[in-house]
C-alpha cells in the first residue's frame, strides 16, 4: 500500500478546473461517517466545487442536526440518482471504511466509475481499491483525518463551525467521549482546536446523547434486562434481538448504537457481542479490552473487521444457528479470554 500526503491530494483535485466530486461511507453511517463526509464537504464547498454525499442507506435522525445533512443522497432511496453522480464524478472520496462490500450495492457503482478514488480511513487492512491513500490506523477516528487533511494543506481558515462541529461529533463518538484507549495527545489537541471555531459542544452532546425516543430507551432497557447473557466461564456478554422485538419496539436506524457496550460495562467482562436479526441477514457488534482483538475473531469468523477492540461481522445463518456458532466459537478463545 502506498500512502499519499494530503497535499498530494489537494494537487490532484486542484488540477481539474471545476471537479465534480462525490463522497461516499459505510451503510448505516454513525457519526465518524457522516461528520466526516459532510465536514469534508462543507470543506470543499469553499472552493466552489461540486460536491454530493451519497451514502449507500439511511442514517439516525440524531446526526440530522448537521449542516447539509439534508442534502445526502440515499443510495437505497435514490439508486438512479447516485449511481449517476457516482459515475460522471472526477472524484469519490470513500470515507470511515476500506472494503467496497461495506457500501453495499453502491460498492459495485463506485468500482465502475472512472473516478479517481480517495481513500480517507482509519480501519485496519484496506482492501487496495483506491488511487489514493490517506490512512493511519492509528487516528482515533476518520473526523481526526480529515481535520489532519486540511490541516495539512494550511487551510485551517477555511473551517467554520459548521465543519468543525461535523468533525469534533465524529472525534467524541468514536473515542467515546475521549475514554477509549485511542485518545492521544494530539487527539484532543485537534478536538480543542475545533472547539476554539465557536462550536456549542453542550449542544453536540445533547443531540447525540440525549435525545432518544422513549421507544429507544424501553428497548434499551428490555435488552439489557432480558436478552443479555453473562457467560462468565468466557468473560463474554451475549445480547441477541429477533426481527419481532425491533418491530414491537419500533426500533430505527440508530437505535441499537452503543448497545453492545453495555455488556463491556460489566466487571470482569474481555468481550461484548449485540447479534441482531436483520432478516436478511444476521448482523454483529464486538466490543472488547485487554490482549483480546475483537476485529481478529470477526474476521476469521464472522465475515468482518474494523478495530482492535471495536468491530463489526455478519452471519448468513438463521439467528439461532449464528448464536450457536458463536458459543462453539468461544470455547477455542477460553484461555486468552480468562488471561490478563
Amino acid at each position: 500500500m502506498v500512502l499519499h500526503s494530503a497535499q498530494d491530494i489537494m494537487q490532484a483535485l486542484q488540477a481539474f478546473e471545476d471537479p465534480k466530486i462525490v463522497i461516499t461511507t459505510h451503510h448505516k453511517p454513525d457519526a465518524d461517517a457522516m461528520g466526516s463526509s459532510l465536514g469534508l464537504k462543507l470543506f470543499l464547498d469553499t472552493f466552489g466545487y461540486r460536491v454530493d454525499v451519497v451514502s449507500p442507506t439511511d442514517y439516525a435522525s440524531f446526526l440530522n442536526w448537521m449542516k447539509d445533512s439534508e442534502s445526502t443522497v440515499i443510495y437505497e432511496h435514490e439508486t438512479e440518482l447516485a449511481t449517476q453522480l457516482a459515475l460522471q464524478a472526477d472524484f469519490i472520496f470513500c470515507l470511515d471504511f476500506n472494503h467496497l462490500s461495506r457500501i453495499n450495492e453502491f460498492g459495485d457503482v463506485v468500482a465502475r466509475s472512472n473516478a479517481k478514488k480517495v481513500l480517507i480511513d482509519h480501519h485496519q487492512y484496506p482492501q487496495g481499491f483506491e488511487d489514493f491513500t490517506f490512512w493511519d490506523d492509528m487516528a482515533s477516528s476518520t473526523c481526526e483525518l480529515v481535520y489532519r487533511f486540511i490541516h495539512a494543506n494550511g487551510m485551517d481558515s477555511r473551517i467554520d463551525k459548521h465543519v468543525a462541529a461535523c468533525l469534533y461529533t465524529g472525534i467524541v463518538t468514536d473515542t467515546g467521549s475521549f475514554r477509549f484507549s485511542n485518545t492521544g495527545a494530539e487527539t484532543m489537541r485537534i478536538a480543542a482546536t475545533l472547539m476554539d471555531k465557536g462550536i456549542n459542544h453542550v449542544q453536540i452532546f445533547d443531540s447525540v446523547y440525549d435525545s432518544f425516543t422513549e421507544s429507544r430507551v424501553r428497548f434499551i432497557g428490555y435488552a439489557i434486562s432480558q436478552k443479555m447473557e453473562v457467560l462468565r466461564e468466557y468473560n463474554t456478554a451475549l445480547i441477541t434481538i429477533t426481527g419481532e422485538e425491533l418491530k414491537a419496539y419500533n426500533v430505527i436506524t440508530g437505535d441499537t448504537e452503543g448497545l453492545v457496550n453495555y455488556g463491556l460495562s460489566i466487571e470482569g467482562i474481555k468481550f461484548a457481542v449485540l447479534i441482531i436479526d436483520r432478516n436478511k441477514i444476521v448482523k454483529m457488534s464486538f466490543r472488547s479490552k485487554g490482549n483480546f482483538a475483537a476485529n481478529q475473531f470477526a474476521m476469521q469468523h464472522f465475515n468482518g473487521g474494523g478495530h482492535f477492540y471495536a468491530a463489526g461481522g455478519s452471519s448468513d445463518l438463521n439467528l439461532e444457528e449464528t448464536i450457536e456458532k458463536f458459543k462453539k466459537t468461544l470455547v477455542i478463545y477460553k484461555a486468552q479470554l480468562n488471561g490478563n
